[in-house]
């Protein structure tokens, strides 16, 4: 009797229904594929950042004088610190990785037509690259430091405001101890302000539910999350466990630039500045507008212009399973994102910089073009 009074208190329980509603028996289209996984996978890399984060920052010091020397200390000194600060440092781009096939997928399938988590899914985009780039100024190297020069200086390009935002960042008239103890701060702030934008936008995902490949909202051709994708999810999570544990064992500097093994000094500019992989399509978008206004306005619309999918999305027959040329469309703007990001590491010079110019004109005509050829097919089939 009293077993069964416990069962149906546990099944009452407002947590147990929660999980029970949001994870265990949340309907889910039968048909969703790998490239759902993403979501998920995201989750898992986060994790993954804040505890070795957090075993990080117990023997980091911020400070311009001992920064570097911290980590060269948690590095040789510390028990497993070189691991904690490769799988950190690699865990980044794994991150990024994993964001951008995300937000490519929500592309491809049309999941975009969910405004409201297409949206607090671009915020989250937003902040991620926000704790990125304060994170990469901590290990005080030449490429950190300069590199935090650059992209704090775009601030000053804001009219009448610009000068002063920029010093009162800076804490000061360059950058210097309080730019370093400020980025700290906000790199171990902004996790959690991700984790919160994250619930946000599975609130919204829950409540209108996943897309699935053929963009159908088929009410009755739904299954329970569990057992079918949380299984799914498990084996996403080995495979790419393993591969990240091959890569940061077998090449765990690869990513990283040469510049920042040597400590930061203001006194010797690097030869070629440029951000982490992950930025270098932006920066590119950037560097292919001469006025330095316009390249920041450049900067800010390369990912603010994914705001404008869902408002210009006007086609009648839904999913891209059916429409050869959106698809073709779709991986020519792939090959844009990678060239821009190979152009972005390469020397402001010719020919560089009129493929540049062309590159990052396409990359926004794709946003342009796609709702009129969309609005092309609804005319030709209907």
């Amino acid at each position: 009797m009293n077993n069964l009074l416990h069962m149906s208190l546990k099944k009452t329980h407002p947590i147990i229904k929660m999980i029970n509603n949001s994870v265990i028996n949340l309907p889910s289209p039968s048909n969703i594929s790998f490239m759902w996984n993403f979501g998920s996978l995201l989750g898992m890399v986060l994790m993954i950042q804040i505890i070795t984060g957090l075993f990080l920052s117990m023997n980091y010091c911020p400070s311009i004088y001992l920064a570097f020397e911290s980590m060269n200390h948690i590095v040789r000194n510390i028990n497993y610190g070189w691991m904690m600060q490769i799988m950190h440092a690699n865990g980044a781009s794994l991150f990024f990785i994993m964001i951008y096939m995300h937000i490519g997928r929500g592309i491809y399938y049309e999941s975009f037509t969910n405004m409201m988590t297409w949206f607090s899914g671009i915020i989250i985009l937003f902040i991620l690259m926000m704790t990125a780039f304060v994170g990469y100024v901590l290990p005080w190297g030449q490429m950190s430091f300069w590199g935090a020069t650059v992209i704090t200086n775009l601030l000053s390009t804001i009219p009448y405001l610009g000068t002063d935002i920029v010093q009162w960042i800076w804490g000061g008239f360059s950058i210097n101890n309080a730019t370093l103890n400020r980025f700290f701060s906000f790199h171990f702030l902004f996790p959690f302000v991700l984790i919160m934008f994250i619930m946000i936008h599975l609130i919204f995902l829950h409540q209108k539910g996943s897309n699935n490949p053929l963009n159908i909202n088929n009410k009755f051709d739904k299954i329970p999350f569990h057992p079918y994708f949380t299984l799914k999810d498990i084996l996403g999570f080995i495979i790419v466990l393993i591969t990240f544990t091959f890569f940061i064992l077998k090449f765990p500097y690869l990513l990283n630039d040469n510049d920042n093994f040597i400590e930061a000094n203001p006194m010797v500019t690097p030869p070629h500045i440029q951000p982490e992989w992950y930025f270098l399509f932006a920066y590119a978008i950037l560097r292919s507008i001469p006025n330095k206004l316009g390249g920041v306005i450049g900067l800010l619309m390369s990912i603010l212009i994914l705001f404008i999918l869902p408002l210009t999305f006007n086609k009648m027959m839904m999913g891209n399973a059916f429409f050869t040329l959106n698809k073709i469309m779709f991986w020519i703007f792939v090959n844009i994102f990678m060239l821009l990001s190979w152009i972005g590491s390469n020397p402001v010079e010719d020919p560089y910089i009129l493929m540049n110019q062309i590159i990052s004109m396409i990359y926004f005509i794709y946003f342009l073009l796609n709702p009129l050829l969309n609005k092309y097919w609804n005319k030709l089939i209907f």
